[in-house]
């Protein structure tokens, strides 16, 4: 989906800052328990693991809680919205618990009935056979789709509508715009699409190449 999430190739947000080589995994140690808890959120919402639609939730973030929040913020951020989703928690739940144990007085929300939905991924993982041939080979010149897509995607922004070169075809993964939903895993190829930085951003950018990983469903021949 098109929103703060889809940052890549966009200008203004500044140098990429390298973490140092001695930077823990947490650095405070609510961001642990952040981590923990957006897991186990998952699992209860979702009945499974579904990284898919734990993104589509940050992605919904606001910008706001998106940015200001940091890294592990959005974590907690998306739990609760999946807890939400799934009706495990009420919309504005953890907010007003929050209030009451800051001292406030404040009514919270009823339990509501949880409504999990029927999810259970096929196999471990996110690789899965498929038994077709890849549409597109190595060296072969194809299109990114310019769609904009209302719900979740891996396809970014920045790469919509431009023209690259396949370097390698990968193995059949789960399609992320439907495993997202609970529309099934409906497994494609991902191909590692090559890309000049002129292509993406116009003959001023400085020259350099990008690739990306992007399912089938992304891509068209260009003849």
């Amino acid at each position: 989906m098109d929103g703060i999430a889809d940052m890549g190739g966009t200008p203004g947000w500044g140098p990429v800052r390298p973490p140092r080589r001695d930077e823990p995994v947490f650095e405070e140690p609510w961001q642990g328990r952040a981590f923990a808890l957006a897991s186990l959120s998952g699992r209860i919402a979702f009945g499974g693991v579904n990284l898919d639609a734990f993104r589509h939730a940050l992605e919904r973030l606001d910008r706001a809680a998106y940015l200001d929040d940091g890294y592990y913020g959005r974590w907690l951020g998306g739990a609760e919205l999946m807890l939400a989703d799934s009706a495990v928690l009420a919309p504005g739940a953890i907010g007003a618990r929050a209030r009451n144990l800051r001292g406030e007085d404040v009514e919270e929300p009823p339990i509501p009935e949880p409504a999990v939905p029927d999810y259970a991924p096929s196999a471990e993982g996110s690789l899965r056979p498929v038994d077709r041939a890849p549409a597109f080979a190595v060296g072969e010149r194809v299109r990114t789709k310019a769609m904009s897509v209302p719900g979740h995607t891996r396809l970014p922004g920045y790469a919509r509508g431009h023209t690259g070169t396949v370097e390698v075809v990968q193995p059949a993964f789960v399609l992320p715009d439907t495993n997202a939903h609970f529309r099934g895993e409906n497994p494609q190829y991902v191909y590692s699409v090559r890309f000049d930085s002129r292509e993406l951003w116009g003959a001023d950018a400085e020259p350099f190449a990008v690739t990306a990983d992007l399912f089938e469903n992304y891509l068209e021949a260009t003849s």
